[in-house]
């Protein structure tokens, strides 16, 4: 089963936001317990705000962000892969209450390794129209932010993950984007290695060419566990080709 999407792109526009932590800072992250997974539950429930806060580092950046990311809630365009339905949900550091209208915005690499605007390096030839798999959406007042995608590939070099963003006080643009506000946190979501084994078994990830780094292998990932973004993961279905529902919980210093 793969995923597909006919949403077709806008046209967006360059973003500035205010740098409100350093690339080495900190920030804080809450263990996510979504309920028991059913075939028919696209998101996992979001964490209670009383939840135990963890303190998480943040993580690079890395080569691939783009300013002026849609906002949206499905990303995943017309790439293909297996569903990955993301609940992410942002709480205050200090009290763990939940942080109303903060845009998270994410990017990742498709099955084949690739990211749109950089379609190539990882050795793979296809179509790059510089938004797919890229994308934000603001939280609600429970701090929730749903975003529908497709399970990553890998690059070389790099297990699997997603990167991430927090902004608040952004400002929606006419084009679909947004500008202005202050960037809280920059991070990595990461994915167990026993999942991600089953999906690169699956034909359309079997078809990147670039050898698999795995999560210990990492540079990056610490081995931290969700206080590292490491995701909560649970089936959608009884086989991995029906995708997974992902979750965790991020503090942020507001």
């Amino acid at each position: 089963m793969t995923h597909t999407s006919g949403t077709t792109p806008t046209v967006i526009g360059r973003r500035t936001v205010l740098i409100a932590t350093g690339a080495t800072a900190v920030s804080l992250a809450v263990a996510a317990a979504p309920e028991a997974p059913t075939a028919e539950a696209a998101d996992p429930a979001p964490v209670a705000a009383a939840a135990v806060c963890t303190l998480t580092k943040e993580m690079t950046e890395g080569p691939y962000y783009l300013d002026g990311q849609l906002v949206r809630a499905d990303i995943s365009e017309d790439k293909t892969g297996i569903p990955l339905q993301l609940t992410l949900t942002v709480v205050d550091d200090s009290t763990c209450a939940p942080l109303n209208s903060a845009l998270v915005e994410i990017w990742h690499c498709d099955a084949l390794g690739e990211y749109s605007g950089f379609v190539g390096n990882n050795g793979h030839d296809e179509p790059d129209n510089g938004t797919f798999l890229r994308g934000g959406v603001l939280t609600g007042p429970d701090g929730v932010a749903r975003i529908t995608s497709v399970y990553p590939g890998w690059y070389r070099g790099r297990c699997v993950h997603i990167h991430v963003k927090v902004h608040t006080d952004v400002t929606l643009t006419d084009d679909g984007s947004f500008t202005g506000g202050q960037e809280l946190h920059t991070g990595q979501l990461f994915f167990d290695e026993t999942i991600t084994t089953r999906v690169a078994a699956l034909a359309v990830y079997a078809a990147n060419t670039v050898p698999r780094t795995t999560l210990a292998q990492d540079s990056i990932y610490d081995d931290g566990g969700a206080a590292s973004g490491l995701l909560t993961l649970t089936a959608l279905g009884s086989s991995p080709s029906a995708g997974y529902a992902g979750a965790l919980t991020l503090g942020v210093e507001s």
